[in-house]
């Protein structure tokens, strides 16, 4: 593992050699596969090399299936939430994290998988951003090329440091470890820094990226652009309870993605041509992830032994919340019974509260966009942050935008204070649902898991329902492999 992390690889070289066994991927050593001048001699190769991180969101560099890139992030992240819910045991994939057994495991898939494929990223740009500057091409080039990689690198640590850190506190000691910062190509081992720094960095790596992409017109919706950039500081600000900077962020992340149709929001959320969404993988017929995809777990009409035995389901409570006249509600059949509008695939299961949200357009193949940021979402921040800085009225004009759209019959809300805080998240948990947030919401919220009441099985959730705010599980365990590999230097969270 630490290899990888120190060097970084260049992705777009390497990941056609690379085995889907675990232990000969983490043994790989990147400077046995190419040459570093070579990889970065020309613009043009940079680009190839940038072209290879965007790919590393969504490829099988990892040997288990239910990993293939950001989207096993996202999955692992709501099914230690309350919304996303097990229909049955009958399925293995992800059901110790739905018990949160696995992430407080130091040998378990997911805290080895969350903590390498970022650092991944993070090597391969800590590479890029080494060498662009003695890259032969235009300038323009070379500073699209440079202010992407800070943003990929410091997206990495925002979702690193709120996994294996403590939740940041606005003013409060965040003196406590996060994760080794390492911001060049280097074998040296190096502790884990505190929360405070990593933050830092995250910020002057994006402030330093929104000024290079500045202007900068991408080629698609997989590349980061100012408004994704921006979009991100949104993130890392409403994390960090920095609400003028987060809203400000927000709404200027949104400009230019107006809200979809209702036709396209009952379309499988499959296509990044979506006018709504912002950042996303495309994901093409010869590049197919079959069993690693999202859509293979998340979808409802994918062939999958996942989709068949164990589909998702919306938590009753959540759903119950919605109002009919909102389409959102369409999403769901609670009966699941509704074999006309709710397909299965061959032999599949129904359940109530059964999900259409995400389906494939060809029920023989895992297709489908993934998205990473929407513009609801930035809405969503906007209005959160607004409302949790005291100004409630223009919080709320912000959410009617949203909200009514969904729901036609939906009216500006008198709501105020910490009630309309309430009906914002609520509004986010609604419109978010299966994309990856619940984890991360709850825990810079300081929320408990709250899973009472409603249509989880205490069989398959392991009796686990409740999950007091603040307690240790909200971090996960450093992967016992880096600590082996740093002879302790790199130290283990409380157990």
């Amino acid at each position: 593992m630490m290899k990888i992390i120190r060097y970084g690889f260049i992705a777009t070289l390497v990941l056609g050699s690379l085995s889907a066994c675990d232990k000969e991927f983490l043994e790989t050593a990147p400077t046995d596969q190419v040459a570093t001048g070579d990889a970065f001699s020309t613009t043009n190769n940079a680009w190839a090399a940038l072209n290879g991180v965007h790919r590393i969101l969504y490829s099988q560099i990892f040997g288990r299936q239910a990993q293939g890139g950001q989207s096993g992030n996202m999955m692992y992240m709501d099914v230690l939430g309350e919304d996303v819910v097990f229909s049955s045991s009958a399925n293995s994939w992800f059901r110790d994290d739905y018990r949160w057994i696995a992430h407080r495991l130091s040998t378990s898939d997911i805290t080895k998988y969350n903590y390498l494929f970022y650092y991944v990223v993070i090597g391969n740009v800590n590479m890029i951003l080494a060498n662009i500057d003695g890259a032969e091409g235009p300038e323009a080039d070379k500073a699209a090329i440079k202010g992407q990689s800070l943003v990929y690198r410091a997206w990495s640590y925002f979702q690193l440091v709120q996994l294996y850190g403590k939740r940041y506190v606005a003013g409060g000691d965040n003196s406590g470890l996060g994760v080794p910062l390492v911001l060049e190509p280097t074998t040296a081992i190096t502790p884990r820094a505190t929360v405070e720094a990593v933050y830092a960095q995250i910020n002057t790596d994006l402030d330093e990226a929104m000024g290079l992409l500045q202007g900068y017109s991408r080629a698609n919706k997989s590349h980061f652009d100012l408004n994704v950039a921006k979009g991100i500081k949104a993130r890392v600000a409403l994390a960090q309870q920095n609400w003028p900077i987060a809203a400000q962020m927000a709404r200027e992340a949104r400009e230019g993605y107006p809200l979809m149709s209702h036709t396209d929001y009952l379309s499988g959320f499959n296509n990044y041509s979506n006018q709504e969404w912002m950042w996303a993988s495309h994901i093409q017929s010869d590049q197919t992830n079959y069993f690693y995809s999202f859509f293979a777990y998340m979808s409802n009409n994918y062939n999958s032994t996942a989709i068949r035995t164990n589909p998702r389901l919306i938590f009753s409570v959540l759903y119950d919340q919605i109002a009919d006249t909102d389409i959102r509600k369409q999403l769901w059949d609670p009966t699941g019974e509704n074999v006309e509008e709710f397909p299965t695939p061959p032999n599949g299961s129904r359940y109530p509260y059964y999900s259409r949200k995400f389906s494939v357009a060809d029920p023989g193949m895992s297709i489908g966009d993934v998205p990473y940021m929407r513009g609801a979402e930035m809405i969503l921040v906007e209005a959160e942050a607004l409302a949790r800085n005291g100004q409630d009225a223009d919080a709320a004009e912000v959410l009617f935008e949203l909200a009514s759209n969904r729901d036609p019959e939906y009216t500006l809300s008198t709501n105020r204070g910490q009630a309309l805080v309430d009906e914002i998240m609520f509004q986010r948990r609604a419109e978010l649902w299966g994309e990856g947030f619940r984890f991360y919401d709850l825990k810079r919220t300081n929320s408990p898991l709250d899973r009472n009441g409603g249509n989880h099985n205490g069989s398959y959730t392991n009796g686990v329902f409740d999950v007091p705010a603040g307690d240790i599980r909200w971090e996960f365990l450093i992967p016992q492999d880096e600590i082996n590999n740093t002879n302790g230097v790199v130290v283990q969270n409380p157990q």
